[in-house]
């Protein structure tokens, strides 16, 4: 996976300040295809191209900044993930994308859809989503919330994974409510193993010292699962674990499944009952930069039915019924964001290397990950081909801080100049799902492409959006 790493310079001999994994390009008009979805390419020009229209018509027709999204990409990557599979439920991340548009399109392909608060929950539902195949997230729920997965049939027909037990009391009160009298919802249980992923700090979930889920080692997890089981209005359906985020290896999962697993033989032995289901999250990763090598759905698939297996063979278990959470892995790779270049600004450092700052008309307020835990992106020329050099460049935003970069490192043609497109591989999770307002900045519009076809999934936010909101 990708590190925090230093800047380099502009210049063609850059070895002491380029990143050890970014090599100087051969072609630095070249894409890397492991970064794009499947449907974009460059033409005879060097314009970026995507399911049969250009960048250029793009930025023409909806301006920039903007997200755009390969559809028929992000509908072949939840099809991959539910045949792979087969017999489990596979839960897209409302939390990486959503909007009503793509939750009907996974849902099409045979995924679920994996919510965390009341508003997602409102956008799969206004979708159409069956309630059967949405799970409620969230360490914090509401009442309202709750009230809502109760009234809307997630409750009884899907799942609620409940995060401590001041949720449990709120459920609890919810069932002896006279207006829920019928309704016996039906909970996970959310463990935390303690297992480190290899992954950033603010996206590993698992370890003991943070905010998600009941503590295997400290007895928190089956003591939620017993009060559950003995409650007579609440179903116990299973046990969920979720180790974190952008993660490639298989290691952490082994150790999930081990120790949850280990805990759902504790609760037979203490009970006589078997939870159903197991959920072992997912989180896999994705490729954003050459670094990375993210593993195939069939591979994943192939190597967690292996690890359970196995598990409940050496604890005299069933193998219960298995989900999944693919997570940025199929919304992520489909989506790209293209900017306009309105300066271009080499700066001089020590030693007498320069780097090339390129501002473009977006940045932390529509992609805030580089910033918040200097996460790793690349970047391309995509308006035309170029003749020129590669640069050692730092795309950089409009945003009022030091701090507002987009692309840390990356080479870019050296004419690079204003009026020139670029566009950002692998932003379709996790870009417009965390995009502010930052600095008054209206949030950019996510397009569909398909077919040589352009659809507005998200509208452009105004300046009389933002005032609109402003009453005082």
């Amino acid at each position: 996976m990708t590190h925090t790493h230093v800047a380099g310079s502009i210049h063609a001999d850059v070895s002491s300040r380029a990143p050890g994994w970014l090599a100087v390009p051969d072609d630095v008009n070249a894409l890397l295809p492991k970064l794009w979805s499947a449907h974009v390419a460059k033409d005879a020009d060097g314009v970026l191209t995507v399911a049969g229209v250009d960048v250029a018509r793009i930025a023409a027709e909806v301006g920039t900044p903007a997200y755009v999204i390969d559809e028929d990409d992000l509908r072949a990557r939840a099809r991959a993930f539910v045949e792979a599979f087969a017999g489990c439920r596979v839960y897209y991340a409302g939390k990486s994308f959503l909007c009503t548009a793509v939750a009907r399109w996974v849902a099409e392909e045979g995924c679920g859809v994996d919510v965390c608060t009341g508003g997602e929950l409102a956008v799969a539902l206004r979708a159409g989503v069956d309630p059967a195949t949405i799970g409620l997230h969230g360490n914090n729920k509401s009442t309202a919330e709750l009230v809502t997965a109760f009234e809307s049939g997630v409750a009884v027909r899907g799942r609620i994974i409940v995060d401590s037990h001041d949720e449990i009391d709120r459920i609890e009160a919810l069932v002896a409510d006279p207006r829920f009298a019928d309704v016996t919802p039906r909970l996970m249980v959310r463990v935390t193993t303690g297992v480190e992923a290899h992954t950033h700090e603010y996206i590993a979930t698992a370890h003991e010292d943070q905010k998600f889920g009941f503590s295997i080692a400290g007895g928190a997890a089956a003591e939620a699962l017993r009060r559950i089981h003995d409650h007579p209005r609440l179903s116990l359906v299973g046990i969920h674990s979720h180790i974190g985020s952008q993660i490639f290896d298989a290691e952490g999962f082994e150790v999930a499944a081990r120790r949850t697993l280990r805990l759902q033989a504790d609760h037979v032995a203490a009970t006589g009952v078997a939870p159903p289901e197991l959920d072992l999250g997912g989180g896999f990763g994705i490729a954003y930069t050459s670094a990375d090598s993210p593993s195939t759905p069939a591979a994943l698939a192939e190597r967690l039915r292996s690890i359970v297996t196995a598990q409940c063979a050496e604890l005299g278990l069933e193998v219960p019924h298995l989900s999944i959470e693919p997570g940025r892995a199929i919304s992520g790779p489909a989506g790209f964001a293209l900017y306009t270049v309105g300066t271009v600004k080499p700066v001089r450092l020590d030693g007498g290397f320069t780097r090339l700052y390129v501002a473009v008309d977006g940045g932390m307020s529509d992609n805030i990950r580089t910033a918040l835990y200097a996460a790793e992106y690349s970047a391309t020329l995509a308006s035309r081909r170029s003749d020129a050099p590669p640069a050692l460049s730092r795309v950089v935003g409009k945003h009022c801080e030091g701090g507002d970069i987009l692309v840390r490192d990356e080479f870019l043609p050296a004419d690079i100049a204003p009026g020139d497109l670029v566009a950002v591989p692998a932003s379709g999770a996790y870009s417009h799902s965390m995009a502010s307002n930052y600095n008054h900045v209206p949030r950019p519009p996510v397009v569909a492409v398909r077919d040589g076809v352009i659809s507005t999934l998200v509208r452009r936010e105004t300046l009389d959006d933002l005032l609109g909101l402003d009453v005082g």
